[in-house]
């Protein structure tokens, strides 16, 4: 848990041992980061990310602010662990940066959506956004889905630092390294985002087995599956699209309507 969401009596910020903070309908009670983790929060309303960096920083986040796209695109390097980043804002949208960004960084990123924009989802999840969150956002959904995303980060790091890391998979001519979170064809490496490598090595995992959307959702995403979300559909929308084809002629997944996705064994 992260601490509880409430709303005062007298409509004000109830301070406990998290740092709250009500922002229009939502309140955002956020606890402290375990790590010390780069943050560039990319929106064009100041009074948003001023709240929003106070708070992640005394939550133990390092937190970086850019008010537009061009600002962010400059700002990015490779310290930089995540980015929270808006759709909608001047000189260049967020839809635009990610386009651009995804060219040279595979730095996760969350979008931030205006409720009820389908196109805006799809579009970030098509080019390589690893989830989104429509505004106003829960606050426990908010860390939930960044210390997911930093949880998968983090692993891959303590992958490489140690002899007990997870057993490197192959499937066809596929290879998978999860320490350096690396996919491979044909000893050629593939351009793949942090969560398409994460949901890749789960369902190869569990080569020939069905794996239900809903558990895919929790263990790449961090976060419970919700009526029409297709997030889990668009990453596997995206590996479809990305991965070569298989010297054994199969597909690489089957979906199986109402139960989940499936890796093809060799047969």
């Amino acid at each position: 848990m992260y601490g509880d969401s409430c709303k005062h009596p007298s409509g004000g910020v109830k301070v406990r041992k998290s740092m709250d903070w009500y922002h229009g309908n939502t309140l955002f009670c956020l606890r402290r980061a375990t790590k010390m983790n780069k943050i560039l929060l990319v929106d064009d309303d100041r009074e948003l990310t001023s709240l929003l960096k106070e708070l992640l920083e005394m939550e133990g986040f390092e937190v970086v602010v850019a008010s537009d796209g061009e600002q962010a695109l400059n700002l990015l390097d490779n310290s930089i662990d995540l980015l929270l980043l808006d759709v909608m804002m001047p000189k260049k949208n967020g839809i635009d940066t990610l386009k651009e960004l995804r060219q040279q960084y595979q730095t996760p990123v969350i979008m931030l959506t205006a409720r009820g924009s389908e196109l805006d989802r799809v579009l970030g999840l098509e080019l390589g956004a690893d989830d989104y969150l429509p505004k106003p956002f829960n606050d426990r959904e908010l860390v939930a889905r960044i210390r997911a995303i930093l949880r998968r980060s983090n692993w891959s790091e303590q992958q490489q630092q140690h002899d007990n890391s997870s057993p490197t998979l192959e499937v066809d001519c596929l290879r998978l390294n999860p320490g350096r979170q690396e996919a491979s064809f044909d000893s050629e490496t593939l351009d793949l985002t942090g969560t398409e490598f994460t949901l890749l090595y789960l369902l190869a995992q569990h080569l020939g087995q069905v794996v239900s959307r809903e558990h895919l959702s929790q263990e790449v995403l961090g976060k419970r599956l919700t009526p029409f979300d297709r997030a889990i559909d668009m990453h596997i929308s995206n590996l479809r699209r990305k991965l070569p084809d298989r010297r054994d002629g199969h597909p690489w997944f089957k979906t199986l309507r109402g139960r989940g996705y499936l890796m093809v064994s060799a047969s």
